[in-house]
């Protein structure tokens, strides 16, 4: 039995993890069998966004408390889980993840990753396991490549500004549409644009099905 990691960054498309892409990740991996750790960063959140009307809320939340209404509490600290505990590590997407994974909703291409979650991707990544990003999260990824020095491969969908952000950063892009993925053979890296380009529910989860059985077989 695979045991995968699932990171997310809250609870919320606009302020945390992607609620539908982070489902539908925990429900194909229920379906693979796999054992399942989720996890997210211990610290309050960028900010609060109403999702009914768009406009920031008060007052501060906590990432790990929103993120375990997902997990309905079974979630640990992203913190106190190393790489050579887990045999993959996926992150669900949303624009909530660039701000609370990572800052590159406010600073772009020049962004920095959290340090538990940097340290957790290089051990994935260093000790040759699969590792899936959906979403904005292949951003993230290949920041964390950039900083290793490492080439690599990721799709920002057809969206032309994330794309040339992850070529700024030395990696290269292949587009595809939210119903497929694109693997990094090298890395084990597999991603899907999912909300980046899909137009509904069930093409985002032919995506993230594809992608997560691609991570199960790649833990072969």
């Amino acid at each position: 039995m695979a045991r995968i990691g699932v990171v997310l960054a809250g609870c919320g498309a606009n302020d945390g993890a992607e609620i539908h892409e982070s489902v539908i990740t925990l429900l194909a991996l229920d379906r693979a069998e796999a054992e399942v750790v989720i996890m997210a960063p211990d610290m309050d959140q960028f900010h609060v966004i109403n999702h009914f009307n768009g406009n920031t809320m008060e007052p501060a939340r906590n990432i790990l408390v929103e993120a375990s209404r997902i997990a309905r509490g079974d979630i640990v600290p992203v913190g106190t889980v190393k790489g050579e505990e887990l045999d993959g590590l996926i992150f669900p997407g949303g624009t909530g993840m660039s701000k609370n994974i990572f800052d590159y909703a406010m600073t772009g291409p020049d962004c920095t990753v959290i340090n538990d979650v940097e340290r957790l991707v290089r051990e994935i990544i260093e000790s040759g396991k699969p590792l899936g990003a959906i979403c904005i999260a292949p951003v993230m990824v290949a920041k964390v490549l950039q900083n290793m020095e490492r080439s690599g491969k990721l799709t920002g969908g057809y969206n032309e500004s994330i794309t040339k952000d992850i070529q700024s950063m030395g990696i290269d892009t292949e587009e595809v549409g939210a119903k497929d993925i694109v693997v990094d053979q090298e890395n084990k890296i597999v991603s899907t644009p999912a909300y980046v380009e899909a137009g509904s529910i069930k093409e985002t989860a032919e995506g993230i099905e594809k992608l997560v059985k691609k991570i199960i077989e790649l833990t072969a």
